[in-house]
């Protein structure tokens, strides 16, 4: 399935209306159903974040968001990392963090990138780099760490 994946990044307002129906349904499904937690999955920061889909066909089988440095964080962040369930196994996490970062790198190359990590997770995120910047706290009644990974370019 590998070389059939398409990578697109898009921001909002590029997306079709049937593309971001798509997307939200997936982290719906996964984060609320799935996961069996409730949580504000539409929280306004999706508006100025950029959405990182793979696409097998017209299928939608992950996506990621990347949200740019802010004045109060100059940290990337990637957050709402999703493999479509019937895709598990296929090594998309891999490829969705590979190009997640790579993405932040290019657009953020002097910003370290941050995420937060359902504790079962991090040693998938360790494997890209990223170490526990926190302790374990609860969101949303499931237990995360901080991670941070460096910035691709230091200024000294």
């Amino acid at each position: 399935m590998g070389e059939n994946v398409k990578v697109v990044l898009s921001g909002l307002d590029e997306l079709s209306p049937r593309d971001l129906y798509d997307m939200l349904k997936l982290r719906v499904d996964v984060f609320v159903v799935e996961q069996k937690c409730p949580y504000p999955e539409l929280d306004g920061k999706d508006v100025d974040a950029l959405h990182l889909r793979l696409l097998c066909g017209n299928d939608l089988v992950g996506s990621v968001r990347i949200r740019k440095p802010a004045k109060t964080d100059p940290a990337a962040r990637i957050g709402r990392v999703v493999v479509a369930p019937q895709h598990r196994g296929k090594k998309l996490g891999d490829r969705l963090m590979v190009e997640a970062i790579a993405q932040c790198e290019r657009l953020y190359p002097e910003s370290p990138i941050k995420l937060s990590a359902q504790s079962q997770l991090l040693r998938f995120y360790g494997s890209f780099g990223f170490v526990p910047i926190s302790k374990e706290y609860l969101e949303d009644g499931i237990p995360h760490v901080d991670m941070q990974r460096p910035a691709a370019l230091t200024t000294e």
